[in-house]
Formats: C-alpha cells, sequence, structure tokens
C-alpha cells in the first residue's frame, strides 16, 4: 500500500522533461520579444540581442556566481534535494490517510474506482492552491524568521538577473522548502486519496497542470530585466514585473509580492505593492558584505557560518539566574 501511495507522489514532483523545458525556454523568447517591440524605438536584430542579453548584465560578478552555482547545485540535486523531498510528502500524505481513516473508519476510497472529471477538476484546484498557499506561507517565514532569513538573503543577494537566478537558492533553503512543501500539500493529497482512488490532475493538451503553472508563472522570466505584466490578470496571475518589486532594494518594496503563481494572497494578507508598468528597480542586498555574496564560497558556506551565529545568540540571551540570599534578620 505504502509503495504504490509513494509511486503516486513520484509521478506527480517528476514533471520535468524536454518538453518542459522547451516551453519554458519559448516563453522566455516570447516574453523578450515582446518586451523588446514594446519600448524599442529603432527595431533590429542586433538591437534586440542588445536588449534580451545587456553586457552589463550578461558580464556582472552577480550572474557569473549564478551560472557557477547553478551548475554546482545541479550535481547534487538528484543525490539531496529531490529524494527527500519526496519523502516527506509521501511520509505526511500516507500518515494522513492512515490517520483519517483509522478515525472515520474508511477503508476504501469514497468514490470508488477512476476519478471522474469533476472530481479531477476540483482536485487539482485544490491541489494548485494548497501548493501555492504552502509556498506563500514559508517564503513570508524567510523574511521573518533572522535563522531563515540567512538562507534565503543567497536568493536576494542577486545584483542582476539572468533567469536562472530563480535556482540561486541555498539547497539548505532548497531542502527545507521541500520538506514545507510537504505538509499542506501532502495532508490534502492524503485527504483525496480517501475520496477518490488514483486521483490526477488535469492535463491540458497532454501536459501536466503542474507544467502548465511554471508556465504562467514565468520563473524563469521573472528573474530577468524583462518587465512583463499580465494586464487585468495581474489581479490573479503574479506577473514577472510584480515578483521583480519583491527583489528590489528600495524600501518601499521591502517585504512585499511574496506570491509564486496566485497574485490574491499578497492582496489578502496586505502585502502587494503594485509598480508603476516601467518603474526601474536595482537588486540585491544593502548589507556591507553583499559582494560577498557573489563567489561560491559566499553562496553556501556564509549563510551557514551566519546562521550558527543566530543560534549562539540564542544559548547566550538565557538569563543566568543568581539565586538571592535570604534575609535571616528578625522581623
Amino acid at each position: 500500500m505504502f509503495s504504490e501511495f509513494a509511486r503516486a507522489i513520484v509521478e506527480k514532483l517528476s514533471n520535468v522533461n524536454l518538453t518542459t523545458l522547451g516551453l519554458l525556454l519559448l516563453t522566455a523568447l516570447g516574453s523578450a520579444v515582446i518586451a523588446y517591440w514594446r519600448t524599442a524605438e529603432h527595431k533590429s536584430l542586433r538591437d534586440f540581442f542588445d536588449f534580451a542579453f545587456p553586457q552589463e548584465v550578461i558580464l556582472h560578478p552577480s550572474a557569473r556566481a549564478d551560472a557557477m552555482f547553478w551548475i554546482t547545485k545541479r550535481a547534487m540535486m538528484p543525490f539531496l534535494l529531490i529524494p527527500a523531498g519526496v519523502t516527506f510528502v509521501v511520509a505526511v500524505g500516507y500518515g494522513t490517510r492512515e490517520a483519517i481513516g483509522w478515525l472515520l473508519n474508511i477503508h476504501a476510497p469514497l468514490l470508488g474506482g477512476r476519478a471522474g472529471p469533476v472530481t479531477i477538476v476540483i482536485f487539482t484546484a485544490t491541489m494548485l492552491v494548497a501548493y501555492d498557499i504552502s509556498y506563500y506561507l514559508y517564503h513570508v517565514a524567510q523574511h521573518r524568521f533572522p535563522f531563515l532569513w540567512e538562507l534565503h538573503k543567497v536568493h536576494h543577494s542577486a545584483e542582476v538577473m539572468v533567469g536562472i537566478t530563480k535556482d540561486r537558492v541555498h539547497p539548505l533553503d532548497d531542502l527545507m522548502n521541500r520538506m514545507w512543501d510537504g505538509v499542506i500539500p501532502g495532508i490534502c493529497f492524503g485527504i483525496w486519496s480517501l475520496i477518490a482512488l488514483d486521483p490526477v490532475e488535469v492535463a491540458i493538451f497532454g501536459i501536466n497542470v503542474y507544467v502548465i503553472r511554471n508556465i504562467l508563472m514565468m520563473d524563469f522570466v521573472r528573474h530577468t530585466h524583462l518587465k512583463i505584466s499580465f494586464g487585468p490578470l495581474n489581479n490573479i496571475i503574479l506577473c514577472p514585473h510584480w515578483h521583480q518589486v519583491h527583489h528590489s532594494i528600495d524600501p518601499r518594496h521591502y517585504d512585499k509580492n511574496f506570491g509564486l503563481l496566485f497574485s490574491f494572497w499578497d492582496r489578502l494578507f496586505g502585502t502587494q505593492f503594485v509598480p508603476e508598468p516601467d518603474e526601474d528597480l536595482k537588486f540585491g542586498l544593502v548589507d556591507r558584505d553583499v559582494r560577498d555574496y557573489q563567489s561560491l564560497f559566499g553562496l553556501y558556506i556564509l549563510p551557514l557560518k551566519k546562521m550558527a551565529r543566530h543560534v549562539m545568540r540564542l544559548f547566550h540571551r538565557r538569563p543566568n539566574v543568581v539565586a538571592q540570599p535570604q534575609d535571616s534578620s528578625p522581623s
């Protein structure tokens, strides 16, 4: 039973393939063309490449750090992050199903057989919402708690954004995020496994809904200099330009626009900031040692050292209780 449950989870999390990569790159190219066509006065192929790949961005030390970090992190991903994330989601989901099944005396899916079209649509919607609110809550925690912020600063230390900046995330931060993602979505999937046998997400033209989500949220594009807006859809889907505000060092933009796919979480919890359509942004950290994060040592080791300091401070803050001598004089 557990092995079948684990297989279903693995299939749902393993949706990155050549089709996905091709669609993401095509989305990035289309976004560059749209942004160039909207802003350029004199259009030419040479100007387009200068616009899409500006030298001051591509050759920036932060961009070189992104490239080195991306290569080294990809080498360790299959051995650390994916197995740990899958294991935790499986454990939470399976535990949820077994616990609720035992409490309610449910031994078989309530609907039985294969899930119908209506069930599939509702299941897909609830799982997308579960993943999105899970990401939002963890992202807010990363900015609220100094211990988590030291790891998340790796992502915010990028002084220019070049697409693969989206993967500028410390491995420990990535691991903790994946484990946290197992809680709300894991519980949600565990509940659904009691309702329908082998619930599956909606596929659009044969493409998994999570791939469609990645395309809609434009994770690659929103970590570039391209100011892409979705117009009226910005009220539902977080556009790249609104996410770029989240990386801005302007004090007005601090702790704003935490969302992943949906923008309404920020509006609901009061963390939304709507930039001007062509508002220029400067990225990075305001820390004095921001340049220390533009090397592999700074991206991998420095955050761990700073986290250790926070742990040490917690121990040092414990008050030393000194026993006061009792007054033995007669009253």
